[in-house]
């Protein structure tokens, strides 16, 4: 990736030209001579947010800088094909990937729902959502959309989202500082990695005092910015940095959804129990529950008006989040489980609320009321909602512990020309770096994906393919972090 100044905007900032500039490549058929480069040219230069046009006579290739502000790469391939010319295919397009966490997916419909409204958005390409993970990976051609479009997608499907990741935090790594206690600190920090080799972006959060930078893989890493920070220390002003990683605040946010079903739940029963003993208990207890059928007008009786009153707050109130999911999947032309839920406890609820209408305004009407199966209905639900991220709870808590079988530190050598080891030094493994040199002894987990460039040994390759007998690896041999080194030969 190359260094780009527009990283040095903040997001919400235009620049002077009024919006990033962003290019496009088409192959155009039927390009024979200048005339018709110029008939090409003409009918796309005049277009509002066009800045420029270059199409050669050779191959019939067309470079197009535009503003996608105010014009789409679709647009203009439409404006060409309008000039009477075939636009065969879109070449060179650049694809960007993000990564969001999708909050209320429940099963494999809610899923199939996300990747759907992901698939209809202008510019996406591919889309993959994992429930167990409640994560989406999605590919998408930023000229025509962005991760604002991506998520406010998936919240018109009735999901919450939250950006994890997107193209530009790949090659970005925030850094701890201590040290720094001053403007002129600060000031030195900044300079010193701004400096530094392959570094094209950096910010800092004076607050937190933690520095934010966007690097070249290629050029550098972790390991190297945190070295430019200690050699700018002098005197007795030491600085020194570590990363700082957020990795908690996942397990936090599904703690937080836990205790909210949970909560939702009890406040249900708070109401449905007493509706459930107003209806199934004490009318089979003669001496106990004759009180509920002393009649308050006409034939409306005080047990039928106090289970209309305890069971108003659970359809409307705890059954709040049940009509929000069926209006976004009837919107959307589909049904799901909250469409269902709706509908049978609807029908339940307002039957008996006609039951109840009738009571009030008939001396000699009778009816059964069902306001007991609205409420715990819902009230199951939430219970069953409950477990249910209990259970994906310890589920992605398995899958998290896949992340710790890398081992804590790492060998890296340094070799000279010949090949031969030069120094061996321990490092952590979240400092390596791309093109890194690791030393793997035997027995020990291998730390990051590579390729062996010397030496020979077996990897036991269980984990991926369950069987046990070990693998023999060799130079230009593919291996990955979750292997074992079993012996060397």
């Amino acid at each position: 990736m190359e260094a780009n100044s527009d990283l040095k905007i903040p997001l919400l900032q235009t620049s002077p030209e009024d919006a990033a500039v962003r290019t496009v490549m088409f192959q155009i058929g039927d390009i024979k001579c200048a005339s018709c480069i110029n008939s090409v040219e003409s009918s796309i230069k005049d277009l509002h947010g066009v800045n420029s046009i270059m199409v050669s006579p050779l191959d019939g290739r067309a470079i197009i800088k535009y503003s996608p502000k105010f014009i789409t790469a679709k647009n203009i391939k439409e404006a060409i094909e309008d000039s009477g010319f075939g636009v065969d295919e879109l070449q060179e397009q650049e694809i960007s990937v993000c990564r969001v966490r999708i909050k209320g997916m429940a099963c494999t419909s809610c899923s199939e729902s996300v990747e759907n409204a992901l698939r209809m958005i202008d510019g996406v390409k591919k889309a993959t959502v994992g429930l167990a993970l409640e994560e989406a990976k999605v590919y998408f051609d930023p000229n025509l959309a962005d991760a604002n479009k991506i998520i406010e997608a998936i919240e018109d499907a009735g999901f919450g989202a939250e950006l994890i990741s997107s193209a530009n935090d790949v090659n970005k790594v925030h850094l701890k500082l201590e040290g720094v206690d001053s403007l002129e600190d600060v000031n030195i920090v900044m300079s010193s990695l701004e400096f530094a080799a392959g570094v094209n972006h950096v910010e800092f959060n004076l607050t937190e005092h933690i520095v934010t930078v966007n690097y070249e893989p290629d050029i550098t890493g972790p390991r190297s910015l945190i070295h430019f920070i200690q050699t700018a220390s002098s005197g007795t002003k030491m600085y020194q940095a570590s990363l700082h990683t957020t990795s908690g605040k996942r397990e936090r946010d599904k703690v937080d959804e836990i205790h909210r079903y949970r909560d939702q739940f009890l406040f249900s029963c708070l109401f449905s129990v007493p509706v459930f003993v107003f209806a199934m208990v004490l009318p089979m207890l003669p001496p106990y529950g004759n009180w509920l059928n002393y009649k308050i007008h006409h034939m409306l009786t005080l047990g039928l008006f106090l289970r209309w009153i305890l069971s108003t707050p659970v359809q409307f109130i705890v059954g709040k989040r049940f009509y929000v999911g069926s209006y976004h999947a009837l919107r959307r032309r589909s049904a799901n489980m909250d469409v269902l839920v709706a509908l049978g406890t609807n029908a339940a609820y307002f039957y008996s609320v006609y039951i109840l209408i009738k009571a009030l305004t008939s001396d000699t009407f009778q009816g059964q009321d069902f306001f007991e199966t609205s409420s715990m209905l819902i009230s199951f639900i939430l219970l069953g909602k409950y477990l249910e991220n209990l259970a994906k709870g310890k589920t992605s808590d398995a899958l998290g512990k896949l992340t710790q079988l890398v081992p804590d530190k790492a060998y890296l050598v340094d070799m000279d020309a010949d090949e031969n080891v030069i120094s061996e030094t321990e490092i952590d493994t979240q400092l390596i770096q791309k093109s890194d040199i690791l030393k793997i002894v035997p027995g020990a987990k291998i730390p990051i994906d590579g390729v062996v460039i010397k030496g020979q040994s077996y990897v036991n390759e269980s984990m991926i393919t369950g069987e046990a007998k070990p693998v023999d690896k060799s130079p230009g041999d593919k291996v990955l972090f979750i292997w074992y080194d079993s012996f060397s030969v």
